[in-house]
């Protein structure tokens, strides 16, 4: 039997040069579920994604899932990609253990918690202000060097990944320091500047609206004294002090000590991200 790919639909575009489209995943032109593809420009090259990928119950086992993947691989690198993710819910076990057979690496994951009342302290001598022009513009260079070697070190190239970095900074603060909904502040112990945090409102989830960090980081100085609980307490103050009922972030694959101080916190995994290169 064949499995192919057939589109739903035409390839649409959104105002800055990204594609999606939808496809019926088909056996011998008999459709068994559906797949919906897109591209992130992001500054350089497109990144394809893997939005959705749905096997009906009575085709599944069967390899359906893993020809629909490998097919969707084939269509991303005909839209130019050079990177493909996705997002697979924390506890789908067969799509966790599809990526994974399929060669997809680990990147990160979701984590996401109720914003608690009353609204947390931060510890005797900690305190908190809102960045000024100054700081802000120095942190804010830093910021994007900083999200940029994340993605070298996973491999991309150095120009690909400062591109995607300015990018996604324009993208998230277009109005800088002014951006209505961002909040990015000092963290101050006993005077002394030892972090930062950046939280934007935003909506984390279809349809809830919530708060999300950004960046959050402990000056090397400083590290190993607590004050990354203290930002993250801040992260939370500032999403309660804004109504936002919920919180998110993403954590990188690897930074353990991060992981678990997100779920000391309450914390919670809602999906595992992975991605694969495309040669």
């Amino acid at each position: 039997m064949t499995t192919t790919l057939r589109p739903t639909g035409p390839i649409q575009y959104d105002a800055d040069g990204a594609a999606s489209r939808g496809y019926d995943v088909c056996v011998n032109g008999r459709p068994v579920g559906t797949v919906e593809l897109a591209t992130d420009t992001g500054g350089g090259r497109p990144v394809g994604s893997i939005r959705s990928l749905h096997i009906e119950e009575a085709d599944r086992r069967r390899g359906r899932g893993t020809v629909a993947a490998l097919a969707a691989e084939e269509v991303l690198r005909g839209w130019d990609c050079t990177e493909v993710r996705v997002a697979v819910p924390a506890d789908a076990g067969p799509a966790l253990r599809l990526v994974t057979a399929l060669g997809y690496t680990e990147r990160g994951r979701n984590m996401i918690k109720e914003t608690s009342r009353p609204l947390p302290v931060l510890p005797e001598g900690v305190e908190s202000h809102p960045m000024d022009e100054d700081e802000f513009g120095r942190w804010l260079s830093h910021a994007v060097r900083h999200f940029a070697q994340d993605w070298v070190s996973r491999g991309v190239p150095e120009d690909e990944a400062l591109a995607r970095s300015e990018a996604v900074h324009a993208r998230l603060l277009p109005e800088g320091r002014a951006t209505p909904g961002a909040h990015v502040h000092r963290l101050l112990a006993e005077g002394t500047a030892v972090g930062h945090v950046w939280v934007s409102e935003c909506e984390v989830r279809p349809g809830e609206d919530g708060a999300y960090v950004f960046d959050v980081e402990v000056a090397e100085a400083y590290r190993g004294r607590g004050h990354g609980r203290s930002l993250m307490l801040l992260a939370e103050r500032i999403a309660g002090e804004a109504g936002r009922p919920l919180i998110a972030l993403h954590v990188f694959e690897g930074n353990r000590p991060a992981l678990a101080l997100y779920e000391s916190l309450g914390y919670r995994t809602t999906h595992r991200n992975f991605v694969k290169r495309l040669l």
